[in-house]
């Protein structure tokens, strides 16, 4: 046992097995000794008298009986620190140790059956005994069933309450979300393999948290509940929703003069400004192309004024672009009308996305954009539909040939960045997604 135990090495399977059976070892060594106490008495007092040497060698066995069952349980619960080094690296396939029902049956056989079993003898062969005597014979082996019976029940309880005890601690915790819990398995029979397996389950749960919270950091909160809450196939559905598109300027030149390192810190710090204003206005990041972000105002969430929380959103995301160090810079187009959000791709791999129009308008208008000092423009059908308020924050531009588009896009750029007039609001579920959405610096740059 030292050889491992010392050195604080993990045990091989044999070595394992022998510290887990340890207290059942322990238990063979005393019924040896009381075997051997057994013969003994026996060829003692059969010199006197081969009845009485019958007599004292059943005396002899059954104290011994219920002295080796109370001596198991002692020492299976002063091992338990040797229990749970041996299991600290994996329980066993099959318990090494006797288990709940074997055990509860044989503590009441030799702590209790065994002593009134005494009693019964007795009664069937007193041996010549006085009545006094009889009756105080009777009323020790009594005694002891009483005393000894409790004593084994005790120790039988308790060796299965205080590891269900940790269990169901442990299980309270992880129904109140906290997941980081571990129950310190130290049983060899199959209460050991129910510890192992609570640890198991709350390692497989904090895996799959591990990955909810990545997968939500990936697509979005909102789409990840989504697709928790329904599986995901592929097609969509037509949605009224709000676009916005931000990209960088000059990213090929930034590239070229800074270090890849360099860049990718860059553009950790813009987009997390793009998803903390997207965030805190009921939006969606839903995807990052490069250099550029494509935001999505109304899917998969309903969102209350879409169209003003979108161009309010724009706004801001505009003002803090101003103030990004140089060489930095952006432009930003937003837009809205029907397109069509759901899952695209194929059964093996697919993605959350928006489809449609406002969605190449708000990228069009996003290269007219970086060329005018504000670096923001709005499709005039986005304007229209946002509340009074924010339509005071802009003013007519132009119409503008958009590549691609048949007609002129009638355009609206902003008069006012402040964001003072901004009336969109954020519901309790928005507030709560822009929680969420704002906790990385989004390192999926």
């Amino acid at each position: 046992m030292l050889s491992w135990l010392l050195p604080e090495e993990r045990p091989d399977e044999a070595q394992q097995r022998y510290a887990l059976r340890y207290p059942l070892t322990q238990a063979k060594v005393f019924a040896t000794f009381w075997a051997i106490a057994v013969v003994l008495f026996f060829v003692l007092n059969a010199v006197v008298s081969l009845r009485l040497a019958l007599s004292v060698a059943t005396t002899v066995m059954l104290g011994g009986l219920s002295t080796v069952a109370v001596g198991y349980l002692i020492v299976e619960r002063l091992w338990r620190p040797i229990s749970a080094a041996a299991l600290a690296g994996g329980a066993p396939d099959r318990p090494a140790l006797p288990g709940v029902a074997s055990r509860s049956v044989l503590i009441w056989l030799l702590g209790t059956g065994v002593p009134v079993l005494g009693v019964l003898l007795v009664a069937l062969d007193p041996i010549g005994l006085p009545k006094q005597r009889f009756a105080l014979t009777v009323a020790i082996l009594a005694g002891i069933a009483l005393v000894i019976g409790l004593l084994a029940q005790v120790f039988a309880a308790r060796s299965v309450a205080d590891p269900l005890g940790g269990v169901r601690a442990a299980l309270l915790r992880v129904g109140e979300g906290d997941l980081d819990v571990s129950v310190r398995v130290y049983d060899g029979s199959e209460i050991g393999l129910l510890q192992t397996g609570v640890n198991r389950m709350a390692e497989g749960l904090r895996e799959r948290e591990r990955l909810r919270d990545l997968f939500g950091r990936q697509v979005g909160a909102d789409v990840a509940a989504r697709a928790l809450e329904d599986k995901p196939r592929l097609g969509g559905e037509s949605r009224q929703v709000a676009v916005l598109f931000v990209d960088l300027i000059g990213s090929t030149g930034l590239a070229e003069e800074h270090e890849p390192e360099a860049v990718v810190g860059m553009l950790n710090d813009f987009f997390g400004d793009v998803v903390r204003v997207v965030a805190d206005h009921g939006g969606l990041v839903n995807k990052f192309e490069g250099d550029a972000a494509l935001c999505v105002f109304g899917a998969p969430a309903e969102l209350r004024d879409a169209e003003t929380a979108c161009l309010c959103a724009a706004r801001e995301m505009t003002r803090r672009m101003q103030q990004l160090p140089e060489p930095l810079a952006a432009g930003i187009g937003v837009s809205a009308g029907t397109a069509v959000a759901g899952w695209v791709g194929a059964e093996s791999r697919y993605e959350y996305t928006v489809i449609g129009d406002p969605v190449n308008e708000a990228a069009r208008l996003t290269d007219e954009a970086k060329a005018l000092d504000v670096r923001l423009l709005a499709s005039a059908r986005l304007v229209e539909k946002a509340d009074e308020q924010e339509k005071a924050c802009w003013q007519e531009h132009e119409e503008i040939q958009l590549r691609g588009r048949s007609a002129a896009t009638p355009t609206f750029r902003p008069i006012d960045l402040e964001g003072n007039a901004c009336g969109h609001q954020q519901t309790p579920a928005e507030a709560a997604n822009s929680d969420r959405d704002a906790e990385p610096n989004n390192a999926s740059a």
